[in-house]
């Protein structure tokens, strides 16, 4: 039961719940989630149970279950329970990711490539209930989906051209676990060796934040780990937005978007979010009237400076080193650099 927690800090306990379950290898997980919990960290559960494929795993929120489960005894192995649930049938889709390019201008730079990129994809529909059944999802990730056509648009018109090329992507799959992202990490367009940075969308239109309003501002997942926001607090500065840590979520998010699977093989790769928590987060009621547009064309004119700035700069990001928490994404870039070198060195 996390009940009272934080969102953040939930998790951080379900994570170690569920880990310590999974090592005892059990042939079926239950997990009894009270009323109580924010509907924000329930969505999180569902993720990590979705995403873990230690043995299946069944969520229980209906009030009648969690008082009979509540009644037994510990150790009580003699318990029965049935479950009725309604016969699904799976079929194979063919899915995409969406990918436009704007090719850079220095004869030098043009061959590297700055991934802009958000999710496309939602919830889909409720399956059943009364009234309004489907998931919009305006903020999430709507929002960041719109912005990156914005971005486009914007960088294909401007003169100078930037000088290294900007790949504008749109993934399909997040909510499900990442896939297009992943299937992206596993299949690359443009050579990973070459990819400098991925600056990734999540929520940047709702300024409703659970912990306050957040207008004229906005933060990076993994602040610490690469100088990539810095380039994106200066263009702040210019622009007016205050471009922050998200020390506040101690770090829980770096790895809850897309970019997770860029930084997986190396890439300096940020999510950039405006309210990590909103009321309507994971509900048919994100919808498109409570997006603040005005907020929302402000950060976007903060991301197009910024990639203007880190598109014509010599110096690719770089992780920090120093962080003990980047050591894989650090390895992993080394290791691609490296293959890169010695297959050049065979040409």
């Amino acid at each position: 039961d996390f009940s009272g927690d934080e969102s953040s800090r939930a998790l951080r306990k379900f994570n170690a719940a569920l880990q310590a379950l999974e090592r005892a290898k059990p042939k079926l997980t239950v997990m009894l989630v009270s009323q109580a919990v924010p509907e924000f960290t329930t969505s999180l559960v569902f993720s990590e149970r979705r995403e873990s494929g230690k043995g299946p795993k069944i969520m229980v929120t209906s009030p009648a279950a969690l008082k009979w489960f509540a009644s037994l005894a510990p150790g009580d192995s003699d318990a029965t329970f049935t479950l009725h649930l309604p016969a699904s049938a799976e079929s194979k889709i063919k899915l995409h990711n969406v990918i436009g390019l704007l090719r850079g201008s220095d004869p030098a730079l043009k061959d590297t490539y700055i991934l802009v990129t958000a999710h496309y994809d939602h919830l889909g529909m409720k399956p059943n209930g009364a009234g309004d059944r489907v998931y919009n999802g305006a903020n999430d990730d709507g929002s960041g989906t719109v912005s990156v056509i914005e971005l486009a648009s914007a960088l294909a018109t401007s003169q100078p051209r930037p000088k290294r090329s900007i790949v504008f992507m749109t993934f399909f799959g997040e909510e499900e676990g990442d896939f297009g992202s992943r299937y992206y990490a596993r299949h690359p367009v443009f050579p990973i060796d070459k990819t400098i940075a991925n600056v990734n969308l999540e929520q940047v239109g709702r300024t409703d934040s659970t912990q306050g309003p957040k207008i004229s501002e906005g933060f990076f997942t993994g602040y610490e780990y690469s100088n990539l926001p810095l380039v994106f607090r200066k263009a702040g500065v210019l622009t007016g937005l205050k471009v922050l840590s998200d020390k506040s979520t101690g770090g829980a998010f770096f790895d809850r978007s897309d970019n997770a699977a860029l930084a997986a093989i190396g890439v300096p790769a940020h999510t950039f979010v405006v309210a990590f928590e909103f009321p309507d987060y994971h509900a048919v009621s994100d919808e498109w009237q409570k997006i603040n547009y005005d907020n929302m064309a402000k950060v976007d004119r903060m991301l197009a400076l910024g990639l203007i700035m880190l598109a014509d700069s010599p110096q690719a990001p770089k992780w920090n080193q120093a962080n003990p928490k980047t050591e894989p994404y650090v390895t992993a870039w080394k290791e691609h650099h490296e293959k890169a070198s010695a297959s050049n060195s065979k040409r």
